[in-house]
This record gives C-alpha cells, sequence and structure tokens, in this order.
C-alpha cells in the first residue's frame, strides 16, 4: 500500500507561483508511474502532468511551459511546480501513484493510490 499526502497548496494572485509536494509512505516511489491531477469546480477530474518510471515527463496542453512535474526517489517525494498561474487553474490537486512495473503511464492509466487533494485557488 501507498500513502500519498500532498501539499503546498493555498491562494494566489494570477500571474504568481505554487509549489505543490506529494510525499509518500508505505512503500517506494520508484518504477512507478505517476501524476498530477486537477479537478475545476463543476468540471471533470483532468491529468496536468505525469512522469514515467524513466522520468520521462508529459503535460496537459493547457499547462505547457508553466508547470513543471519532477520527482525525488531518495526522498520519496513528488512535486509541482506551476508558474504564471491563471484563474483557470483553480482547482483541488490530487498526486497518484500506479502500481510499481506497471504498464502504461497516461492521463488515461487506472491510478491505484490517490492523496486526499490539496486546494490551489488563484484569483484574477
Amino acid at each position: 500500500q501507498v500513502r500519498l499526502v500532498e501539499s503546498g497548496g493555498g491562494s494566489v494572485q494570477a500571474g504568481g507561483s505554487l509549489r505543490l509536494s506529494c510525499t509518500a509512505s508505505g512503500s517506494t516511489l520508484s518504477d512507478r508511474c505517476m501524476a498530477w491531477f486537477r479537478q475545476a469546480p463543476g468540471k471533470e477530474r483532468e491529468a496536468v502532468a505525469i512522469s514515467d518510471e524513466t522520468g520521462t515527463t508529459s503535460y496537459a496542453d493547457s499547462v505547457k511551459g508553466r508547470f513543471t512535474i519532477s520527482r525525488d526517489n531518495t526522498k520519496n517525494a513528488m512535486y509541482l511546480q506551476m508558474n504564471s498561474l491563471k484563474h483557470e487553474d483553480t482547482g483541488i490537486y490530487y498526486c497518484a501513484a500506479k502500481g510499481r512495473f506497471s504498464r502504461g503511464c497516461s492521463g488515461g492509466s487506472a491510478f491505484n493510490y490517490w492523496g486526499q487533494g490539496t486546494q490551489v485557488t488563484v484569483s484574477s
């Protein structure tokens, strides 16, 4: 079992930055597909950034060039650096992990473990 805990959310003005952290316990994050999802009010949850087992990353078009996903396996943690924030980035952000050595790593993959979410509010 993997327990994921997000932190770093908050309120910021448009154009500002936030850094989200996701720390894991119970098992290593190595060899796992990891992702950040967000759910905006009234919208479906969407993947915004993905990091596969090799560290290869991908991003939703809406955040490319502004968000950066990274992971530190030595700290069993994952991060999301969010710059140039926009009002439409507002939502609850979740970190997610797949099982170790699972096949496939995309926004459409079935993620086994989820954090409780952290609220990000961007005022325009």
